[in-house]
């Protein structure tokens, strides 16, 4: 499948349509004929094929043809496929994270969000990804190249950013490299855990200690019981989705990954780190 591939869904052209309120206006897949959502009257976006091939454009064009080689693709969408998400993982940048008692690769990885709907900006994450168990990780927010929602790109800090995301993914692994040097001790985890987010501590703390039965007691470990919260939402770990009928789990989970980020970025978890 070329690089460029945008899913059928996903590839259309949009068209607005007036409402009865003035200032209101629809979005409409002129595809289908659906209507998508109501925007304000002076919305204006690209279409997500538009957007997503200008990124996977530049994505080849500023990497070695050995970085994207194998490069692999999943597809997220959520309301009406107003919202969409790519998530791009590079298997041949690479780097090993070894605990006492484990080793993983991690990769790096690229994710863009689209929106044509109002519900979100032109963004684009860096981050890697654990091949061990498929968590996915993000760098937080400073790692974010966003611009407004309008047919426009901010390509030139996109391709900054790109240029060198390689060696941010390597200080990235070196810095996961240091938390699986880091030893925890079990209680000043669930003390953490239950200052950082009460409603979540407990089911948390069993899946750390999933986490650490094979990767040791290490931050390592806890981060990735972090990752795995925002990489599944079932039996696995507990943290299954509400149902609310609505179609909204892509977006849920990516919020689940915006939290990890606070959680890593929480004065909680810094001062376990120093302890």
């Amino acid at each position: 499948m070329p690089l460029d591939f945008v899913p059928e869904n996903l590839d259309f052209t949009v068209d607005f349509e007036p409402t009865k309120v003035d200032d209101k206006k629809y979005v409409i897949n002129r595809n289908t004929g659906e209507y998508i959502a109501v925007v304000g009257k002076d919305f204006t976006c690209a279409s997500h094929g538009d957007f997503f091939r200008e990124v996977m454009d530049e994505v080849t064009e500023n990497l070695s043809n050995h970085e994207t080689f194998g490069a692999k693709v999943t597809w997220r969408d959520a309301h009406k496929n107003g919202w969409a998400m790519m998530d791009m993982t590079l298997p041949n940048v690479k780097a090993k994270v070894t605990t006492s008692k484990h080793e993983t690769e991690v990769s790096q990885r690229i994710i863009a969000l689209h929106g044509v709907d109002g519900t979100c900006s032109n963004m684009v994450f860096f981050g890697a990804i654990d091949f061990f168990c498929t968590n996915g990780m993000i760098r937080g927010e400073h790692d974010k190249v966003r611009r407004k929602n309008t047919s426009g790109f901010d390509l030139e800090r996109f391709i900054y950013q790109l240029s060198r995301s390689k060696q941010d993914f390597y200080a990235q692994s070196n810095q996961l490299q240091q938390w699986a040097n880091k030893s925890l001790y079990v209680g000043d985890v669930k003390a953490m855990l239950e200052s950082l987010d009460k409603g979540k501590a407990k089911r948390m703390f069993q899946l750390y200690n999933q986490e650490a039965s094979v990767r040791g007691n290490n931050a390592f470990a806890l981060y990735s019981a972090f990752t795995n919260y925002a990489s599944y939402a079932d039996e696995r770990n507990g943290f299954k989705l509400a149902k609310t009928g609505k179609d909204t789990n892509a977006v849920n989970m990516w919020e689940r990954e915006q939290k990890v980020s606070r959680w890593v970025d929480s004065r909680q978890f810094k001062e376990l780190l120093a302890a």
